[in-house]
Protein backbone atom coordinates (compact mmCIF):
# COMPACT_ATOMS: atom_id res chain seq x y z
CA UNK A 1 0.00 0.00 0.00
CA UNK A 2 1.35 3.38 -1.31
CA UNK A 3 2.18 6.26 1.45
CA UNK A 4 -1.05 8.09 -0.22
CA UNK A 5 -3.17 5.10 -0.08
CA UNK A 6 -2.59 5.00 3.84
CA UNK A 7 -3.04 8.86 3.79
CA UNK A 8 -6.61 7.56 2.35
CA UNK A 9 -7.71 6.28 6.00
CA UNK A 10 -7.08 9.46 7.90
CA UNK A 11 -9.44 12.27 7.91
CA UNK A 12 -8.85 16.03 8.68
CA UNK A 13 -10.73 17.01 11.62
CA UNK A 14 -8.91 20.82 11.99
CA UNK A 15 -10.17 22.34 8.96
CA UNK A 16 -13.36 22.16 6.21
CA UNK A 17 -17.52 21.25 6.96
CA UNK A 18 -17.59 18.92 10.15
CA UNK A 19 -20.78 16.89 9.41
CA UNK A 20 -19.47 15.33 6.09
CA UNK A 21 -16.08 14.03 8.22
CA UNK A 22 -18.10 13.45 11.71
CA UNK A 23 -20.04 10.99 9.83
CA UNK A 24 -17.50 9.38 7.75
CA UNK A 25 -15.65 8.73 10.96
CA UNK A 26 -18.85 7.35 12.88
CA UNK A 27 -20.25 5.49 10.21
CA UNK A 28 -16.78 2.45 10.47
CA UNK A 29 -16.97 2.87 14.15
CA UNK A 30 -20.76 2.15 14.11
CA UNK A 31 -20.47 -0.98 11.63
CA UNK A 32 -17.21 -1.98 13.88
CA UNK A 33 -19.16 -1.86 17.18
CA UNK A 34 -21.93 -3.88 15.99
CA UNK A 35 -19.13 -6.12 14.71
CA UNK A 36 -17.98 -6.73 18.13
CA UNK A 37 -21.04 -6.93 19.49
CA UNK A 38 -21.57 -10.01 17.48
CA UNK A 39 -19.20 -12.25 18.82
CA UNK A 40 -21.61 -11.79 21.85
CA UNK A 41 -24.55 -12.29 19.64
CA UNK A 42 -23.36 -15.43 18.11
CA UNK A 43 -22.09 -16.90 21.96
CA UNK A 44 -25.87 -16.20 23.14
CA UNK A 45 -28.00 -17.35 19.98
CA UNK A 46 -25.92 -20.50 19.61
CA UNK A 47 -26.07 -21.28 23.06
CA UNK A 48 -30.00 -20.37 23.50
CA UNK A 49 -30.77 -21.96 20.66
CA UNK A 50 -28.43 -25.23 21.05
CA UNK A 51 -27.42 -25.52 24.50
CA UNK A 52 -30.52 -24.45 26.58
CA UNK A 53 -31.79 -21.24 28.67
CA UNK A 54 -28.87 -22.16 31.77
CA UNK A 55 -26.47 -22.14 29.27
CA UNK A 56 -28.33 -18.62 27.79
CA UNK A 57 -28.46 -17.33 31.40
CA UNK A 58 -24.74 -18.53 32.01
CA UNK A 59 -23.09 -16.14 29.41
CA UNK A 60 -25.53 -13.38 29.89
CA UNK A 61 -24.64 -13.54 33.85
CA UNK A 62 -21.62 -12.59 33.21
CA UNK A 63 -21.83 -9.34 31.09
CA UNK A 64 -21.74 -6.75 34.51
CA UNK A 65 -19.02 -8.58 36.38
CA UNK A 66 -16.58 -8.95 33.26
CA UNK A 67 -17.10 -4.86 32.61
CA UNK A 68 -16.63 -4.01 36.37
CA UNK A 69 -13.15 -5.94 35.93
CA UNK A 70 -12.31 -4.86 32.55
CA UNK A 71 -13.58 -1.05 32.26
CA UNK A 72 -10.37 0.31 34.43
CA UNK A 73 -8.01 -0.56 31.65
CA UNK A 74 -10.31 0.05 28.78
CA UNK A 75 -10.42 3.54 30.57
CA UNK A 76 -7.04 3.89 29.83
CA UNK A 77 -7.49 3.51 26.09
CA UNK A 78 -9.86 6.73 25.84
CA UNK A 79 -6.22 8.39 27.82
CA UNK A 80 -4.40 6.99 24.49
CA UNK A 81 -7.32 8.20 22.27
CA UNK A 82 -7.15 11.83 23.58
CA UNK A 83 -3.31 12.08 23.62
CA UNK A 84 -2.49 10.97 20.42
CA UNK A 85 -5.24 13.10 18.82
CA UNK A 86 -4.07 16.32 20.59
CA UNK A 87 -0.29 15.85 19.48
CA UNK A 88 -1.47 14.27 15.78
CA UNK A 89 -3.82 17.68 16.17
CA UNK A 90 -0.47 19.47 17.06
CA UNK A 91 1.69 18.00 14.52
CA UNK A 92 4.28 16.70 17.25
CA UNK A 93 5.37 13.18 15.56
CA UNK A 94 7.90 12.12 18.40
CA UNK A 95 5.25 12.41 20.90
CA UNK A 96 2.80 10.54 19.14
CA UNK A 97 5.44 7.92 18.66
CA UNK A 98 6.21 7.85 21.93
CA UNK A 99 2.56 7.10 23.38
CA UNK A 100 1.94 4.76 20.68
CA UNK A 101 4.90 2.53 21.66
CA UNK A 102 3.87 2.72 25.33
CA UNK A 103 0.75 2.28 24.96
CA UNK A 104 1.51 -1.04 23.25
CA UNK A 105 3.23 -2.15 26.56
CA UNK A 106 0.52 -1.01 28.80
CA UNK A 107 -1.80 -3.45 27.06
CA UNK A 108 -0.45 -6.02 27.04
CA UNK A 109 0.66 -5.92 30.96
CA UNK A 110 -2.72 -5.21 31.51
CA UNK A 111 -4.42 -7.82 29.57
CA UNK A 112 -2.19 -10.51 31.37
CA UNK A 113 -3.51 -9.40 34.96
CA UNK A 114 -6.39 -9.42 33.54
CA UNK A 115 -6.48 -12.70 32.94
CA UNK A 116 -5.04 -14.03 35.86
CA UNK A 117 -8.31 -11.67 38.07
CA UNK A 118 -10.77 -13.09 35.89
CA UNK A 119 -9.60 -16.18 36.17
CA UNK A 120 -9.54 -16.05 40.33
CA UNK A 121 -12.29 -14.17 41.27
CA UNK A 122 -14.91 -15.60 38.82
CA UNK A 123 -16.83 -17.95 41.25
CA UNK A 124 -16.18 -15.73 44.83
CA UNK A 125 -17.94 -12.80 42.68
CA UNK A 126 -20.90 -14.86 40.91
CA UNK A 127 -21.63 -16.30 44.13
CA UNK A 128 -21.85 -12.67 45.65
CA UNK A 129 -24.13 -11.96 42.63
CA UNK A 130 -26.52 -14.68 43.50
CA UNK A 131 -25.88 -16.48 40.51
CA UNK A 132 -28.24 -19.39 40.77
CA UNK A 133 -27.04 -22.86 40.94
CA UNK A 134 -28.18 -23.71 38.26
CA UNK A 135 -25.91 -21.58 35.92
CA UNK A 136 -23.09 -20.87 38.34
CA UNK A 137 -20.32 -24.00 36.92
CA UNK A 138 -21.07 -22.72 33.60
CA UNK A 139 -20.97 -19.13 34.25
CA UNK A 140 -17.62 -19.55 35.73
CA UNK A 141 -16.10 -21.91 33.18
CA UNK A 142 -17.78 -19.31 30.56
CA UNK A 143 -15.70 -16.36 32.58
CA UNK A 144 -12.60 -18.17 33.02
CA UNK A 145 -11.88 -19.12 29.42
CA UNK A 146 -13.39 -15.61 28.27
CA UNK A 147 -10.26 -14.04 30.39
CA UNK A 148 -7.74 -15.77 28.67
CA UNK A 149 -8.72 -13.92 26.05
CA UNK A 150 -8.08 -10.37 27.94
CA UNK A 151 -4.05 -9.47 26.47
CA UNK A 152 -5.62 -9.87 22.70
CA UNK A 153 -8.57 -7.93 23.34
CA UNK A 154 -6.81 -5.19 25.38
CA UNK A 155 -4.34 -4.95 22.48
CA UNK A 156 -6.81 -4.71 19.63
CA UNK A 157 -8.42 -1.70 21.83
CA UNK A 158 -5.43 0.36 22.24
CA UNK A 159 -4.40 -0.13 18.53
CA UNK A 160 -7.93 0.56 17.47
CA UNK A 161 -7.80 3.43 19.73
CA UNK A 162 -4.50 5.22 17.79
CA UNK A 163 -5.75 4.54 14.77
CA UNK A 164 -9.05 6.50 15.49
CA UNK A 165 -6.91 9.33 16.99
CA UNK A 166 -5.62 9.90 13.48
CA UNK A 167 -9.09 9.63 12.02
CA UNK A 168 -8.91 6.03 11.14
CA UNK A 169 -12.11 3.81 11.87
CA UNK A 170 -12.45 1.93 8.11
CA UNK A 171 -9.14 -0.64 8.93
CA UNK A 172 -10.15 -1.32 12.39
CA UNK A 173 -13.87 -2.43 10.84
CA UNK A 174 -12.14 -5.11 7.84
CA UNK A 175 -10.14 -6.36 10.77
CA UNK A 176 -13.76 -7.06 12.46
CA UNK A 177 -15.61 -8.42 9.68
CA UNK A 178 -12.68 -10.70 9.07
CA UNK A 179 -12.78 -12.03 12.85
CA UNK A 180 -16.74 -11.66 13.00
CA UNK A 181 -16.80 -14.37 10.40
CA UNK A 182 -14.33 -17.05 12.20
CA UNK A 183 -16.23 -16.48 15.68
CA UNK A 184 -19.84 -17.47 14.07
CA UNK A 185 -17.70 -20.26 11.99
CA UNK A 186 -16.30 -21.40 15.18
CA UNK A 187 -19.09 -20.93 17.46
CA UNK A 188 -21.53 -23.32 15.22
CA UNK A 189 -18.48 -25.98 15.48
CA UNK A 190 -17.88 -26.03 19.08
CA UNK A 191 -21.31 -26.15 20.30
CA UNK A 192 -23.22 -28.03 17.44
CA UNK A 193 -21.09 -30.33 16.17
CA UNK A 194 -18.37 -30.70 19.15
CA UNK A 195 -20.65 -30.21 21.75
CA UNK A 196 -19.12 -28.18 24.39
CA UNK A 197 -21.54 -25.56 25.15
CA UNK A 198 -20.68 -22.23 26.58
CA UNK A 199 -17.22 -23.78 27.16
CA UNK A 200 -17.42 -23.73 22.94
CA UNK A 201 -18.71 -20.45 22.69
CA UNK A 202 -16.08 -18.62 24.88
CA UNK A 203 -13.21 -20.58 23.07
CA UNK A 204 -14.50 -18.78 19.57
CA UNK A 205 -14.48 -15.55 20.91
CA UNK A 206 -10.93 -15.68 22.02
CA UNK A 207 -10.03 -17.07 18.71
CA UNK A 208 -11.30 -14.60 16.80
CA UNK A 209 -9.83 -12.12 19.02
CA UNK A 210 -6.68 -13.07 18.61
CA UNK A 211 -7.20 -12.76 14.65
CA UNK A 212 -8.21 -8.87 15.21
CA UNK A 213 -5.89 -8.12 17.56
CA UNK A 214 -3.18 -9.67 14.92
CA UNK A 215 -4.07 -7.36 12.15
CA UNK A 216 -4.56 -4.45 14.34
CA UNK A 217 -1.06 -4.81 14.79
CA UNK A 218 0.00 -5.68 11.59
CA UNK A 219 -1.28 -2.42 10.53
CA UNK A 220 0.09 0.07 13.15
CA UNK A 221 3.91 -2.08 12.22
CA UNK A 222 2.94 -1.30 8.53
CA UNK A 223 2.24 2.21 9.02
CA UNK A 224 3.96 5.09 7.75
CA UNK A 225 5.03 8.25 10.23
CA UNK A 226 4.83 9.30 13.10
CA UNK A 227 2.10 6.30 14.17
CA UNK A 228 3.94 3.35 13.13
CA UNK A 229 4.83 0.53 15.84
CA UNK A 230 8.28 -0.99 15.47
CA UNK A 231 9.27 -3.65 18.37
CA UNK A 232 12.86 -1.81 18.49
CA UNK A 233 10.84 1.64 19.78
CA UNK A 234 8.88 -0.12 22.52
CA UNK A 235 10.06 1.30 25.52
CA UNK A 236 8.08 2.96 28.74
CA UNK A 237 8.02 6.04 28.58
CA UNK A 238 6.88 7.14 32.16
CA UNK A 239 5.45 10.88 31.24
CA UNK A 240 3.25 9.41 28.68
CA UNK A 241 2.00 7.04 30.75
CA UNK A 242 1.39 9.59 33.35
CA UNK A 243 -0.54 12.01 31.18
CA UNK A 244 -2.63 8.77 29.48
CA UNK A 245 -3.52 7.77 33.45
CA UNK A 246 -4.62 11.08 34.24
CA UNK A 247 -7.52 10.94 31.73
CA UNK A 248 -7.87 7.54 31.05
CA UNK A 249 -7.70 6.58 34.65
CA UNK A 250 -10.84 8.46 35.58
CA UNK A 251 -12.24 7.10 32.45
CA UNK A 252 -11.79 3.94 33.91
CA UNK A 253 -12.80 3.71 37.14
CA UNK A 254 -15.82 5.76 36.48
CA UNK A 255 -16.48 3.14 34.52
CA UNK A 256 -15.80 0.27 36.82
CA UNK A 257 -17.62 1.83 39.53
CA UNK A 258 -20.44 2.57 37.03
CA UNK A 259 -20.23 -1.70 36.55
CA UNK A 260 -21.31 -1.27 40.14
CA UNK A 261 -24.36 -0.26 40.04
CA UNK A 262 -25.07 -2.89 36.81
CA UNK A 263 -23.78 -5.46 39.20
CA UNK A 264 -26.25 -4.89 41.73
CA UNK A 265 -28.91 -4.56 38.97
CA UNK A 266 -27.98 -7.95 37.87
CA UNK A 267 -28.02 -9.25 41.63
CA UNK A 268 -31.54 -7.82 41.74
CA UNK A 269 -32.70 -9.48 38.18
CA UNK A 270 -31.22 -12.99 38.88
CA UNK A 271 -33.26 -13.19 42.39
CA UNK A 272 -36.01 -13.69 40.14
CA UNK A 273 -34.66 -16.61 38.27
CA UNK A 274 -33.31 -18.41 35.44
CA UNK A 275 -35.81 -17.61 33.13
CA UNK A 276 -36.09 -13.60 33.86
CA UNK A 277 -32.02 -13.96 33.61
CA UNK A 278 -32.28 -15.32 29.91
CA UNK A 279 -34.60 -12.73 29.31
CA UNK A 280 -32.45 -9.88 30.39
CA UNK A 281 -29.28 -11.26 28.83
CA UNK A 282 -31.68 -11.10 25.34
CA UNK A 283 -33.16 -7.65 25.62
CA UNK A 284 -29.52 -6.32 26.60
CA UNK A 285 -27.67 -7.94 24.11
CA UNK A 286 -29.93 -5.98 21.90
CA UNK A 287 -29.84 -2.79 23.02
CA UNK A 288 -25.98 -3.41 23.20
CA UNK A 289 -26.56 -2.53 19.35
CA UNK A 290 -27.89 0.78 20.01
CA UNK A 291 -25.92 1.34 22.52
CA UNK A 292 -22.62 0.55 20.18
CA UNK A 293 -24.28 2.79 17.67
CA UNK A 294 -24.58 5.93 19.70
CA UNK A 295 -21.00 5.24 21.59
CA UNK A 296 -19.46 5.85 18.30
CA UNK A 297 -20.98 9.18 18.40
CA UNK A 298 -19.28 9.63 21.80
CA UNK A 299 -16.09 8.74 20.36
CA UNK A 300 -16.31 11.15 17.61
CA UNK A 301 -16.87 13.74 20.16
CA UNK A 302 -13.54 13.10 21.93
CA UNK A 303 -11.28 12.74 18.78
CA UNK A 304 -12.89 15.50 16.90
CA UNK A 305 -12.53 18.03 19.97
CA UNK A 306 -8.86 16.45 20.58
CA UNK A 307 -7.57 17.13 17.62
CA UNK A 308 -9.03 20.61 17.21
CA UNK A 309 -7.54 21.36 20.42
CA UNK A 310 -4.24 20.71 19.64
CA UNK A 311 -4.40 22.51 16.59
CA UNK A 312 -6.16 25.51 18.35
CA UNK A 313 -9.32 25.26 16.79
CA UNK A 314 -11.15 26.08 19.56
CA UNK A 315 -14.11 27.96 17.78
CA UNK A 316 -14.59 24.68 16.46
CA UNK A 317 -15.61 23.00 19.57
CA UNK A 318 -18.86 24.34 20.08
CA UNK A 319 -20.40 23.06 16.61
CA UNK A 320 -18.74 19.81 17.18
CA UNK A 321 -20.92 18.86 19.92
CA UNK A 322 -24.04 20.04 18.60
CA UNK A 323 -23.62 18.11 15.67
CA UNK A 324 -22.55 15.21 17.74
CA UNK A 325 -25.57 15.61 19.45
CA UNK A 326 -27.92 16.03 16.83
CA UNK A 327 -26.37 12.87 15.35
CA UNK A 328 -27.08 10.55 18.51
CA UNK A 329 -30.20 11.71 19.33
CA UNK A 330 -31.53 10.67 15.83
CA UNK A 331 -29.78 7.29 16.43
CA UNK A 332 -31.04 6.67 19.74
CA UNK A 333 -34.77 7.40 18.79
CA UNK A 334 -34.67 5.42 15.52
CA UNK A 335 -32.58 2.35 16.59
CA UNK A 336 -34.14 2.17 19.97
CA UNK A 337 -37.91 2.58 19.09
CA UNK A 338 -36.88 0.21 16.41
CA UNK A 339 -35.90 -2.40 18.19
CA UNK A 340 -39.02 -2.18 20.44
CA UNK A 341 -41.83 -2.55 17.84
CA UNK A 342 -39.31 -5.30 16.44
CA UNK A 343 -38.65 -6.58 19.94
CA UNK A 344 -41.02 -9.95 19.25
CA UNK A 345 -38.82 -11.23 16.34
CA UNK A 346 -35.55 -9.94 17.56
CA UNK A 347 -36.10 -11.52 20.99
CA UNK A 348 -37.51 -14.82 19.20
CA UNK A 349 -33.66 -15.65 17.85
CA UNK A 350 -32.43 -15.35 20.77
CA UNK A 351 -35.11 -17.93 22.73
CA UNK A 352 -38.29 -19.56 21.24
CA UNK A 353 -39.04 -19.58 24.94
CA UNK A 354 -42.27 -17.40 25.44
CA UNK A 355 -41.29 -16.77 28.65
CA UNK A 356 -37.87 -15.92 27.90
CA UNK A 357 -39.41 -13.52 25.33
CA UNK A 358 -42.10 -11.67 27.61
CA UNK A 359 -39.05 -10.57 29.63
CA UNK A 360 -36.85 -9.46 27.32
CA UNK A 361 -39.88 -7.11 26.18
CA UNK A 362 -40.60 -6.20 29.63
CA UNK A 363 -36.54 -4.73 29.76
CA UNK A 364 -36.36 -3.27 26.14
CA UNK A 365 -40.05 -1.08 26.16
CA UNK A 366 -38.53 0.65 28.87
CA UNK A 367 -34.85 1.06 28.36
CA UNK A 368 -34.54 1.13 24.25
CA UNK A 369 -37.25 3.13 24.18
CA UNK A 370 -35.24 6.01 26.08
CA UNK A 371 -31.61 5.24 24.64
CA UNK A 372 -31.01 8.28 23.15
CA UNK A 373 -30.72 10.21 26.47
CA UNK A 374 -27.84 7.93 27.14
CA UNK A 375 -26.28 8.97 24.00
CA UNK A 376 -26.70 12.68 24.36
CA UNK A 377 -25.23 12.01 28.24
CA UNK A 378 -22.18 10.38 26.72
CA UNK A 379 -21.67 12.48 23.80
CA UNK A 380 -21.28 15.73 26.31
CA UNK A 381 -18.61 13.33 28.64
CA UNK A 382 -16.86 12.90 25.10
CA UNK A 383 -16.72 16.59 24.39
CA UNK A 384 -15.68 17.23 27.92
CA UNK A 385 -12.86 14.25 27.91
CA UNK A 386 -11.40 15.96 24.62
CA UNK A 387 -10.81 19.11 26.23
CA UNK A 388 -8.76 17.28 28.81
CA UNK A 389 -10.99 17.10 31.42
CA UNK A 390 -11.75 13.38 33.87
CA UNK A 391 -11.94 13.86 36.68
CA UNK A 392 -14.97 16.14 36.52
CA UNK A 393 -17.04 14.00 33.71
CA UNK A 394 -16.26 10.99 36.17
CA UNK A 395 -17.26 12.02 39.67
CA UNK A 396 -20.59 13.59 37.62
CA UNK A 397 -21.37 10.35 36.19
CA UNK A 398 -20.74 8.19 39.43
CA UNK A 399 -22.83 10.73 41.44
CA UNK A 400 -25.61 10.96 38.62
CA UNK A 401 -26.02 7.26 37.51
CA UNK A 402 -24.24 5.09 39.85
CA UNK A 403 -24.47 6.37 43.36
CA UNK A 404 -28.05 7.09 42.17
CA UNK A 405 -29.07 3.74 40.68
CA UNK A 406 -27.66 2.01 44.09
CA UNK A 407 -29.93 4.25 45.85
CA UNK A 408 -32.84 3.40 43.66
CA UNK A 409 -32.24 -0.59 44.21
CA UNK A 410 -31.87 0.36 48.57
CA UNK A 411 -35.13 2.80 48.22
CA UNK A 412 -37.40 2.53 45.45
CA UNK A 413 -37.04 -0.80 44.38
CA UNK A 414 -37.16 -2.57 47.66
CA UNK A 415 -40.79 -0.96 48.17
CA UNK A 416 -41.86 -2.13 45.18
CA UNK A 417 -39.59 -4.98 44.04
CA UNK A 418 -40.58 -5.53 40.17
CA UNK A 419 -38.26 -5.39 37.00
CA UNK A 420 -40.41 -2.61 36.08
CA UNK A 421 -39.32 -0.59 39.12
CA UNK A 422 -35.58 -1.79 38.36
CA UNK A 423 -35.72 -0.90 34.86
CA UNK A 424 -37.03 2.80 34.64
CA UNK A 425 -34.22 3.80 36.90
CA UNK A 426 -31.52 3.74 33.56
CA UNK A 427 -33.82 6.69 31.64
CA UNK A 428 -33.92 8.63 35.03
CA UNK A 429 -30.39 8.64 35.90
CA UNK A 430 -29.12 9.38 32.11
CA UNK A 431 -31.42 12.38 32.14
CA UNK A 432 -30.29 13.88 35.78
CA UNK A 433 -26.79 13.02 34.76
CA UNK A 434 -27.15 14.67 31.14
CA UNK A 435 -28.15 18.28 32.34
CA UNK A 436 -25.36 18.26 35.14
CA UNK A 437 -22.87 17.19 32.42
CA UNK A 438 -24.11 20.38 30.30
CA UNK A 439 -23.00 22.48 33.09
CA UNK A 440 -19.69 21.35 33.46
CA UNK A 441 -19.18 21.97 29.90
CA UNK A 442 -20.69 25.60 29.57
CA UNK A 443 -18.21 26.20 32.99
CA UNK A 444 -15.05 24.26 31.28
CA UNK A 445 -15.64 26.40 27.78
CA UNK A 446 -16.13 29.95 29.87
CA UNK A 447 -12.18 29.14 31.72
CA UNK A 448 -10.85 27.85 28.32
CA UNK A 449 -12.54 31.52 26.88
CA UNK A 450 -10.81 33.60 29.00
CA UNK A 451 -7.67 31.62 28.87
CA UNK A 452 -8.14 32.23 25.06
CA UNK A 453 -8.64 36.60 25.89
Amino acid sequence: MSAKEKKSFEIDMCSGALLPKILLFTLPLILSGILQLLFNAADVVVVGRFAGNESLAAVGSTGSLTNLLVNLFMGLSVGVNVLVSRYYGGKKEEDVSSTVHTSMIVSVVGGIFLAILGFVVARPMLKLMDTPEDVINLSVLYMRIYFMGMPVMLLYNFGSAILRAIGDTRRPLYYLMIAGVINVGLNLLFVIEFQMGVAGVALATVISQCVSAGLIVRCLMMSEGCFQLSFSKLHMDWDKFGRIARIGLPAGVQGSLFSISNVLIQSSVNSFGSIAMAGNTAGSNIEGFVYTSMNAVHQAAVSFTGQNLGGKKFYRINKILIECLLIVTIIGLVMGNGAVLLAHQLLGLYSPDPEVIAYGIGRMSIICATYCLCGIMDVMVGSIRGLGYAVMPMIVSLMGACVFRIIWIYTIFAWNRSLETLYISYPISWALTFFAHAICFLIVRKKMEKRMC
